[in-house]
């Protein structure tokens, strides 16, 4: 059973903190999918994600290529038929409880800038805890990443 880790987005762009979570997750040994709301947004991350690291890459394609799912990380709209360790939800992309106990972690990151977005995920917050899975809320309004609340608990 998973738990979901909302991060609030404050000080970098999703563009500078998606590839260190998704590096962290490879790290860990875990297949990634990452699901966006926008078409236009998964190739953006498409092509940031080339660029990142600059000495080396971090390996993935966009859901529906010929080799995505042999693939390390999938970018997507919806959800992919290949079961993955960890779903990192960007653009406000909908998670499910179900998906979060089938998932070790699912990363939810948010514009902190973004009243929508931070609206978006409150109501996401409420839903998971209410289902009760796991979660714990994020914030880098420090500098530093540090955990400022929990819900449920952590397997």
């Amino acid at each position: 059973m998973g738990a979901a880790y909302f991060y609030h987005l404050t000080r970098k762009p999703l563009e500078q903190t998606l590839p260190v979570l998704l590096e962290k997750a490879l790290q860990a040994g875990w297949s990634i999918e990452v699901r966006g709301s926008d078409p236009d947004m998964i190739e953006r991350l498409d092509h940031d994600l080339w660029k990142w690291p600059e000495d080396g890459f971090i390996p993935h394609e966009i859901s529906g290529a010929a080799r995505d799912m042999s693939a390390p990380v999938v970018l997507s709209t919806s959800p992919i038929s290949t079961a993955r360790e960890c779903i990192m939800s960007v653009g406000g992309a909908h998670i499910s409880p179900s998906e979060i106990n089938a998932c070790e972690r699912v990363c939810i990151l948010f514009d902190g800038h973004d009243p929508s977005a931070i609206e978006h995920a409150r109501v996401q917050w409420k839903t998971i805890a209410d289902a009760g899975c796991a979660a714990q809320y994020w914030s880098e309004d420090s500098g530093q990443w540090k955990k400022m609340a929990q819900s449920g608990s952590e397997t």
